[in-house]
């Protein structure tokens, strides 16, 4: 008895020994010979070897807390062992960074799997528009490591140095260290509610020296968006400080 066909040639597992390496499009393979990572909760889609994980939750006491109260986080685990690792989160695109002794800030819902020599942290939003919704709230990853994080299709950075830039505030992911950002109100009307509003959009600009990724959906909606009236909204908060 056969089995015919390509299936098991087309995708066949990739050999690179990269710490972090795309198998395809939507899955992360993290060999683990190179240390500890932190993955989203639930991400594991296969392991080959000996990989264990402890259910961290949002990281401890202080972050734990801050999630409570901001509305913001991510559920993380932290994964051992020797090994490779397979993670993904419902398909979407798996987009690899490396820091090097850098930041950026971005939303929780995005973040999928970084180098446990990673920092991570929840702020607050310092922009001069965050008065108007009560607070907002980002992820920021600083240090030197590997980072995975997801889109939904394929992004585009945005050089703010270039022009004054801006975003929705459904679409925008992350951005990078020297990046600055504020919120604009925008009376959307009837189209705003619409689309599930209270009538006004929040936009988001963007200055300083750096990078905005923007996904080509408009579905960034548990970015931590912490309204007056108590509602999740569908921005992104958090701005990188020093």
């Amino acid at each position: 008895m056969a089995i015919h066909g390509s299936l098991f040639q087309d995708f066949k597992e990739n050999t690179s020994e990269d710490p972090f390496s795309l198998q395809n499009k939507k899955l992360l393979k993290i060999q683990m010979g190179y240390g500890p990572v932190w993955a989203k909760t639930g991400s594991m889609v296969a392991y080959q070897g000996d990989v264990r994980f402890e259910n961290k939750g949002a990281g401890g006491l202080g972050k734990m807390f801050k999630s409570a109260v901001t509305g913001e986080g991510v559920d993380m685990m932290q994964c051992s062992g020797q090994g490779e690792l397979f993670v993904a989160d419902l398909a979407s695109e798996v987009q690899i960074m490396y820091l090097e002794n850098d930041a950026i800030s971005v939303n929780g819902h995005n973040v999928l799997a970084f180098s446990s020599s990673i920092d991570w942290d929840i702020h607050r939003i310092q922009a001069r528009g965050a008065a108007m919704t009560g607070g907002l709230y980002n992820v920021s990853l600083r240090g030197t490591g590997y980072v995975a994080i997801t889109t939904e299709g394929e992004p585009v950075a945005l050089d703010v140095a270039t022009a004054p830039t801006f975003g929705d505030a459904q679409a925008v992911v992350l951005w990078t260290a020297g990046v600055t950002m504020d919120l604009r109100v925008d009376t959307g009307g009837i189209k705003s509610m619409l689309r599930g509003g209270s009538g006004e959009t929040f936009q988001m600009a963007f200055g300083g020296q750096g990078y905005v990724l923007v996904q080509p959906s408009e579905s960034v909606i548990q970015g931590g968006t912490q309204a007056s009236s108590g509602n999740r909204g569908g921005g992104l908060g958090g701005l990188l400080g020093g």
